[in-house]
């Protein structure tokens, strides 16, 4: 199969870019694949690419050259926010080609992308035809102008019927496929299928299980990462912290003092599989709803239990009590009740999760397993493409 797959790097590397490069590169061991790829700047140049994005001729104009030169069988696109813009999948669907498009965010729905604002979840924009309330509330950057501007571009390409030239869309869990299909977009349901990330499996030499438990992740506000502190200081569990962002000096004020808390900073992946297969389990304690956090799939990946909040679709990746427990962010006492009931275990019970949470990874989130869902879903933008002529 020729496969295209298109995305938009942001001006600050994410998760979405290790999806794009982890399916490319996986894909392209058996098929013949070629990437487009477009880079948000910043500044006035920025500034430029965000007005350009409502109809952006140059970047329809490269995609349409590099279809008419590779012709496709299918073309993916991961993200046109905001360098390449919407008019692609118009270019794409003119050239008669079957499109799929994977929904790392909820950005076609509401500005925020998250459905998170201002310390809370934001969820106005699902069912307004126009997002007014994220725009009175300043949703994207903090800025009523951007966010406006944002807004306007996404609601014109759904009025000109845009987002409906998709053949199908790529939801990460159950949870996101079901806002999708009961907002304002007025898409048909079958045109959205779930396939979860995957990680490719690292084998850890041994794992010896020591009593602290692990955060991995951005420091910031949506994360929940200064409740999970809270919860710690004062009781007798451990805590490690790996990761960067902008409550890190914030987070390194709230733990000075505190002997059962350490912060290692940013690390690299071959850094921290290591420390997370020795650790307990990991914990997850967003207050947003998030996509697939690829830590909990490589937690699972080295036989390492999740602790995760309560919130959005992250109780679809836990088998309670057996690969992990859910919690209650915003409440100190259940964090601390979920830490307990996982401290206490006995050591061939936790023996036995190590064994489950590995069994649960190569069942559900291996690279083979990606692979032939992401197959299936191509398939079927064909066929569908094929009976719409």
């Amino acid at each position: 199969m020729r496969i295209l797959i298109i995305h938009t790097f942001y001006q600050d590397p994410g998760g979405e870019d290790t999806v794009f490069q982890q399916e490319t590169s996986l894909l392209a061991q058996d098929h013949e694949v070629l990437t487009v790829t477009f880079q948000n700047k910043k500044g006035w140049r920025g500034a430029l690419q965000t007005v350009g994005s409502f109809w952006n001729i140059f970047a329809a104009q490269r995609v349409k050259e590099k279809i008419n030169t590779f012709k496709p069988d299918i073309v993916h696109i991961h993200n046109t926010h905001y360098a390449a813009g919407p008019v692609i999948v118009r270019t794409i669907a003119k050239l008669g080609i079957p499109q799929v498009m994977t929904l790392h965010n909820f950005r076609l729905l509401c500005p925020s992308a998250t459905l998170y604002h201002h310390n809370h979840l934001f969820l106005d924009s699902i069912h307004e035809n126009f997002p007014w309330t994220a725009v009175r509330q300043k949703a994207f950057n903090n800025s009523t102008v951007k966010t406006f501007i944002l807004a306007l571009n996404y609601w014109v390409h759904r009025r000109i019927g845009t987002w409906k030239k998709v053949n199908r869309y790529i939801t990460l869990s159950s949870f996101a496929k079901e806002i999708f299909v009961k907002s304002t977009l007025n898409l048909l349901p079958h045109l959205f299928a779930v396939k979860p990330n995957f990680v490719f499996p690292t084998p850890i030499a041994h794992k010896v299980t020591t009593p602290y438990f692990i955060y991995v992740g951005r420091l910031s506000e949506e994360k929940g990462i200064l409740n999970l502190i809270d919860a710690f200081i004062g009781s007798d569990f451990k805590l490690q912290i790996i990761g960067g962002g902008p409550l890190e000096a914030v987070v390194n004020r709230r733990i000075k003092g505190q002997p059962n808390i350490s912060y290692l900073g940013f690390k690299e992946r071959d850094e921290i599989l290591p420390l997370v297969a020795d650790a307990q389990a990991l914990l997850v304690p967003s207050i947003c709803f998030e996509g697939m956090p690829i830590t909990i799939l490589e937690a699972y990946s080295v036989g390492t239990a999740v602790l995760c909040s309560n919130i959005g679709p992250l109780p679809e990746l836990i088998a309670t009590g057996k690969t992990g427990l859910t919690f209650d962010p915003h409440n100190k006492n259940d964090i601390i009740r979920s830490l307990t009931a996982w401290s206490t275990k006995m050591k061939d019970e936790k023996d036995e999760i190590t064994k489950t949470c590995n069994t649960y990874y190569f069942s559900n989130f291996t690279p083979e397993i990606n692979k032939e869902k992401l197959l299936a879903i191509y398939q079927d933008a064909i066929h569908d493409k094929k009976g719409n002529k």
